[in-house]
């Protein structure tokens, strides 16, 4: 009797065994396929396509119309500008990609840009505004935005493209500023507990705010020079697209200073703080020359990952061998963002 327990108790374990390694020959094979594809394909730059997606027109109806009928396109602008797929380069594929297709033979009659961002990367910012720029100049077509929750900042120099900017009746608009760091410098601590730092360099100020030895005096001018154009040549963009905005009174008074929807209007920010989306998309459409009887689809273009987008990027969680969970209780940098110049608003 022992024996056959015995027995049943080796089987047993030699049953779990096998599907124990069963299941992880299955995950190191996946994760080699996962480092074969990426040393593969990591270094090459995948073209980002887009996909369609019906959305609804102002009386709710989202459906797949003739494609004689008139199209208002519709790009989100969701989330902090320069990073994961909300860049410059996939903006300009969006806008490339709704010229062809199901939507080519000139159906588009509008651009919604349906903003929800704090802005972001200032480069990022600035070549996005001039893709949309480029776009409504080209095909002649009428640009509007509407604000779904937040646009400071960055997202105010995009929305700056806009013929008309809508919002809700609540959110967060304005914050016309921009920023650099914070940089931190360790020289101090460094010398307390007896490390030294080298760093060989050829050019004034080419090793300029090292953390690791004492700053000196005007070596941050090229820097703050940079700040100051780019500064200024935002507070030129929104006065020259929102001719309401005093100039003086952003520099002097408004500042990067945030402000209620009605407040917003009340400057010259945004032209309605009251509305509705429904109410946007139905000042567009006849903005657009689209009549009251007329149909028409509003198409929204989004990027198309690859199936295996994250696998290929290196950021599966099968390829660190965890999944982690995170509460974050306060907002952090994106390092892709880490001592950059930014328009962003950042509470």
């Amino acid at each position: 009797m022992d024996s056959a327990k015995e027995s049943i108790f080796k089987t047993s374990i030699r049953a779990f065994l096998k599907a124990f390694f069963s299941i992880m020959g299955i995950l190191i094979g996946i994760v080699v396929l996962g480092i074969a594809i990426s040393s593969l394909f990591g270094s090459m730059n995948m073209p980002a396509q887009s996909k369609i997606k019906i959305s609804p027109d102002s009386n709710g109806k989202a459906q797949i119309l003739p494609d004689t009928t008139p199209v208002i396109l519709r790009i989100n602008i969701h989330g902090v500008i320069g990073t994961r797929d909300l860049t410059a380069e996939n903006i300009e594929t969006l806008l490339l990609d709704s010229r062809s297709g199901l939507i080519k033979k000139n159906r588009i009659k509008g651009l919604l840009l349906h903003m929800n961002t704090p802005g972001g990367l200032a480069t990022a910012n600035d070549t996005i505004y001039r893709h949309i720029m480029t776009y409504k100049e080209k095909y002649k077509i009428p640009v509007y935005a509407y604000i779904d929750g937040i646009c400071a900042s960055g997202g105010m120099y995009i929305a700056a493209a806009s013929d008309k900017i809508y919002s809700a009746p609540s959110g967060i608009i304005g914050s016309i500023g921009v920023k650099l760091g914070p940089i931190f410098n360790f020289s101090e601590v460094m010398k307390k507990i007896g490390i030294k730092s080298l760093t060989l360099s050829q050019g004034i100020d080419k090793d300029m705010l090292s953390p690791f030895r004492p700053w000196k005096s005007g070596e941050d001018d090229s820097l703050k020079n940079i700040m100051t154009y780019e500064y200024n040549r935002f507070v030129d963009i929104i006065t020259s697209n929102r001719p309401k905005v005093s100039k003086e009174k952003l520099v002097s008074i408004y500042g990067a200073q945030i402000f209620s929807p009605p407040a917003a209007e009340d400057i010259g920010f945004i032209d309605d703080g009251n509305s509705s989306y429904n109410q946007a998309l139905t000042a567009l459409t006849k903005t657009a020359g689209i009549s009251s009887e007329e149909k028409y689809q509003v198409i929204e273009l989004q990027i198309n990952k690859p199936l295996f987008a994250d696998l290929i990027e290196g950021n599966s969680s099968l390829l660190s061998g965890r999944i982690t969970h995170t509460l974050e209780m306060q907002q952090t940098l994106d390092p892709n963002l880490m001592n950059k110049v930014l328009f962003l608003y950042e509470p």
